[in-house]
């Protein structure tokens, strides 16, 4: 039976592995020969991450970030805080940081400066959802793999407060459910 929270779903399981098949295709054509660090931002990106590593075909690294963004759940307030930093260096490395969803675009802004003062070869994006009509900070973002409409998202790495994470598709919370979505749950999914 399905969890009544759960409304509609916006990316089939299907489409997700298809596309995560394409930008893994891409970023072996773009990074070929430049072994990229990949940077998974914590949780929601995990499950992104993993698919995408085993689509990628040229070698690789991974480490990861943690951050909290502070605010409502509807309204970021742009303040950020690293809640776990890398174990390795950037500096002369080609990074690509893969997000699970941009937002506002505010952490990845925070990201992409604090990255950037590390001094990479090269710095890049790699989203799996993107939220246009939420954005507040136009950022660039190299690889996308879905535009999705202005709900609040949950499956394949996205929570509302650690729940639905493992579902295999992306669905949006029914409209009950959005508006009760509080404080608690914006620091755990910086976007």
């Amino acid at each position: 039976m399905r969890d009544p929270n759960i409304g509609e779903i916006l990316v089939q399981a299907d489409e997700l592995a298809h596309r995560v098949r394409e930008l893994g295709a891409e970023i072996s054509r773009d990074y070929g020969g430049r072994n990229p660090l990949l940077i998974g931002v914590l949780k929601g990106a995990v499950f992104f991450l993993s698919d995408l590593m085993r689509e990628i075909e040229i070698p690789c690294e991974v480490d990861f970030m943690a951050v909290a963004s502070y605010g409502s759940a509807t309204d970021a307030s742009g303040v950020v805080r690293i809640l776990k930093d890398l174990d390795r260096p950037v500096a002369e490395r080609h990074v690509l940081i893969v997000e699970d969803i941009v937002d506002s675009g505010l952490t990845l802004q925070y990201l992409l400066r604090n990255l950037g003062a590390r001094d990479p070869a090269s710095l890049e994006v790699c989203a799996l959802l993107t939220k246009p009509a939420r954005r507040k900070v136009d950022l660039p973002t190299r690889y996308v793999g879905f535009e999705i409409p202005d709900r609040f998202a949950i499956g394949y790495g996205l929570d509302l407060g650690e729940r639905y994470r493992n579902l295999p598709y992306v669905a949006a919370l029914t409209e009950r459910d959005e508006l009760s979505a509080g404080p608690a749950h914006t620091a755990s999914r910086a976007g």
